[in-house]
């Protein structure tokens, strides 16, 4: 009786402790977290038409990064992160892009890109939603607007968004449409 006691004590310790654990908690791949704005290209002439822009290189504007996936490609469509922390997020979008090494092919510092350069601004309002423990918050983000900065020689000729007070919530349909 006296070793029941003493194998019952730490069973019964041990069943407790398991049952007051939790699996560890991780964000599946498939759960959506903040979503990054869709944007179709189409020919301004037929605008029914998709329409590659080629040698695309999008960068932004206030850290001045290459974004990924984006270095001179020929493509139809963009999906570009925003700001989670401020209200707009500005890209320079340079079609028919190449590099310029200015010479010195082994010095990377004096580089810089030639092409035709249009800068847009997608300005919006945020609002954070909560996924779950593992995953914490997305941000949603709402009326957003997308701009296009005259320079006088513009490759994008003009946008439209694709629902009216636009919101990008999730990445399974385009946002906006550009014409170029």
């Amino acid at each position: 009786m006296k070793y029941f006691k003493i194998l019952i004590i730490p069973i019964i310790l041990i069943a407790v402790i398991s049952s007051s654990c939790e699996r560890d908690d991780i964000c599946p791949d498939s759960t959506p977290t903040t979503p990054r704005v869709i944007i179709d290209m189409f020919d301004f002439e037929n605008q029914e038409s998709s329409k590659n822009v080629f040698g695309l290189l999008a960068a932004g504007i206030d850290n001045d990064f290459i974004l990924t996936g984006y270095n001179i490609v020929t493509t139809n469509e963009l999906v570009l992160p925003l700001k989670t922390d401020e209200n707009s997020t500005q890209y320079v979008l340079i079609q028919d892009a190449s590099l310029n090494d200015n010479g010195t092919p082994d010095d990377t510092t004096d580089d810089f890109y030639n092409g035709n350069a249009d800068v847009i601004t997608l300005s919006y309002s945020r609002r954070e939603v909560y996924v779950s423990r593992a995953c914490g918050y997305k941000t949603i983000f709402e009326n957003v607007t997308l701009t296009i900065e005259d320079d006088g020689d513009n490759w994008i000729l003009s946008q439209q968004p694709l629902n009216p007070n636009q919101s990008v919530e999730d990445e399974t349909t385009a946002h906006f449409n550009i014409f170029h």
